[in-house]
């Protein structure tokens, strides 16, 4: 059981550190940006080191941790390390409860250095956002961490009692492929009452969001072969079926006339969602003037509570390339998102029997590298999320709204399976303009501070409960 709390007279130091220590926080932020971390076997992988080596001295240098260390942990199936994390830990004491604050030091491709407006690794103000790769996803959520923690050792000294683990991992945009491993291996030093995910987003840039749902994942490579070699297409076209011609007519056969998922198999899940206008979608998602909306239902249910299924690569001949040639085969990489309450394992078995019963003029299929992720949905009864309303409340202003997001967090599932008793708190600094994974990612400078007041507000809250 715990007891109640209510906000005290530390919560009004505590937030006034915040805003002290924002600058410097901002100013780390900046540092982190300008580390080039990807986790790809492509990318140098001494700069996701020195990443991780730097975020081990933020840590540290918060005073509070009883031990920081860079580790890694093996990928299950194979003889490979994965990336390196940072454990830090300290010990609960006088019977409070411990914390586990999770975000990710890793992250995504630049892309094209020309869609930049300014240099992806040079963390850029302007307009009251900080632009560059990572700003946002996921380096703010270390800072949101770190600086909240400085302002409560601040302000609370040697009264604070509270355990605090924090895990920043190495390889969440690469997969999180040793996740489950480092869990395992370390499952003592991470075990805690609440899990607090800072990788999610908000309502807005002035309202935030605890997430309550997330769609799960299928992701797969499938391969299309038509032709054992390819053939003149003035000699052999319209006879012979070549790969492009198989592949467009199969993958066209995955959604309904409204842009719906046509997929026999792939569930939905009914719950309600707050209201949210065409326009707002159009003006966060970038739709053009002509560009209608797809699906049925309301906006966001089609995003939280419904499958979506998107093809992200494909692999033909070049534009520049381009012969009068019949393609022998094609390659395409499909990736779903999958409703919470279905595994990605069954939406995955449901694409594939539905390609493969849809499957044109007898082409060859073939799938490969598949990767597959579960929904999560939280239980919201707990006395660890209704401290986490309270906390959003007083440290944005405004009454938290209960999200669900479109994207996946696959590795939730590993933490509900190693800590069934934990509660799981789904947080971010991100806002529907951030950007994330695309050119100009950027972090709203208010939203960041808003949310390090948040956290700090729930970690003093957490530190004046009893179990």
């Amino acid at each position: 059981m715990t007891s109640p709390v209510l906000p005290s007279d530390s919560d009004d130091a505590v937030l006034e550190a915040v805003a002290t220590g924002i600058p410097s926080a901002l100013s780390d932020l900046g540092h982190l940006v300008r580390i080039p971390g990807m986790a790809w076997p492509a990318f140098d992988q001494t700069q996701l080191e020195r990443s991780a080596e730097a975020v081990a001295e933020l840590a540290a240098g918060t005073g509070v941790f009883d031990e920081v260390r860079v580790l890694r942990s093996g990928i299950p199936g194979t003889d490979e390390q994965g990336q390196p994390a940072v454990l830090a830990t300290r010990k609960a004491r006088n019977g409070k409860p411990t914390i586990l604050l999770y975000a990710h030091h890793d992250v995504q491709p630049p892309g094209e250095d020309g869609l930049w407006e300014t240099p992806p690794f040079e963390p850029t103000v302007r307009d009251g956002r900080l632009y560059g790769r990572g700003a946002a996803d996921d380096k703010a959520g270390i800072m949101a961490h770190i600086a909240s923690i400085r302002a409560v050792s601040e302000v609370l000294g040697d009264d604070l009692d509270l355990g605090i683990a924090m895990f920043i991992e190495g390889e969440e945009e690469y997969g999180s492929r040793s996740f489950a491993q480092f869990l395992s291996d370390n499952k003592e030093a991470l075990r805690a009452d609440a899990i607090v995910v800072a990788d999610s987003g908000n309502w807005d840039s002035a309202t935030p969001g605890l997430t309550v749902s997330l769609r799960g994942n299928a992701r797969f490579t499938m391969r299309v072969r038509t032709l054992d070699h390819a053939s003149h297409s003035g000699m052999f076209g319209g006879a012979v079926p070549d790969a492009m011609m198989a592949t467009v007519t199969l993958l066209s056969t995955l959604w309904n006339a409204d842009g719906s998922v046509a997929v026999e198999g792939m569930t939905e899940r009914d719950a309600p969602t707050p209201d949210y206008t065409e326009a707002t979608l159009r003006d966060e998602a970038g739709l053009l003037p002509a560009t209608t909306p797809i699906g049925d239902g309301t906006i966001l249910s089609r995003i939280w509570n419904k499958p979506s299924v998107t093809v992200i690569g494909i692999d033909a001949t070049s534009v520049a390339a381009a012969s009068n040639t019949l393609l022998p085969e094609a390659t395409v990489v499909i990736s779903a998102r999958v409703a919470p309450g279905q595994t990605g394992k069954d939406a995955y078995e449901a694409l594939e029997s539905h390609l493969r019963a849809h499957v044109p003029f007898g082409a060859e299929l073939t799938f490969s590298d598949v990767d597959l992720g579960d929904g999560f949905l939280v239980d919201t009864s707990g006395w660890a999320v209704a401290l986490t309303r309270d906390a959003m409340r007083d440290g944005y202003g405004v009454p938290p709204i209960d999200l669900g997001v479109g994207g996946s967090i696959p590795f939730i599932a590993d933490l509900v399976r190693e800590f069934p008793t934990a509660q799981i708190l789904v947080t971010g600094v991100e806002d529907p303009h951030s950007r994330a994974h695309s050119p100009n990612e950027s972090l709203h400078l208010d939203t960041f501070r808003h949310a390090v007041a948040t956290e700090a507000l729930l970690l003093t809250r957490m530190n004046a409960t009893e179990l």
